[in-house]
């Protein structure tokens, strides 16, 4: 198990955390450090992260959440997420790969209808349907919400 801390990202880990979300291949929209929570070992290296993205003045989304390959299984995401929770008003969304909707279940989110979401999420649920055309996996986009 590693040693890292759990705090607010520093303005000088901006490219670190933009290189982890490079590196494991999630949306690179919106990514602006002051919204970030990062772990942080003990070198200083960001080995993990996450941000609540603001989608109009009510809506915000859990989004960017990435870890390390090599540090993985360790529950340094889950910390990450938990601290997020502790920080976020309620409701809160967030949109992830079906294969990854049990884990957030585990945090108390729940699929919603597209009737239920607000509209950024219709849209790019929608957008996301429209593309299963050119993309490799038949994989479907949930939208979730933690009351």
């Amino acid at each position: 198990m590693s040693a890292y801390t759990i705090r607010s990202a520093l303005e000088s880990e901006s490219a670190q955390i933009k290189a982890l979300i490079d590196l494991v291949g999630i949306n690179p929209m919106g990514l602006d450090w002051k919204r970030f929570i990062v772990a942080v070992n003990a070198e200083g290296q960001v080995i993990s992260c996450g941000q609540l993205k603001p989608h109009g003045a009510d809506v915000l989304e859990l989004a960017s959440i990435a870890t390390l390959p090599e540090y993985r299984g360790q529950g340094i995401a889950r910390a990450v997420i938990e601290e997020l929770l502790r920080r976020s008003p309620r409701p809160l969304y967030l949109m992830c790969i079906a294969h990854n909707g049990p884990m957030y279940e585990k945090f108390g989110f729940r699929v919603i209808d597209s009737g239920d979401m607000p509209r950024y999420f219709k849209r790019i649920k929608k957008l996301f349907d429209v593309t299963d055309v050119f993309r490799r996996t038949s994989e479907e986009l949930l939208v979730m919400k933690l009351e």
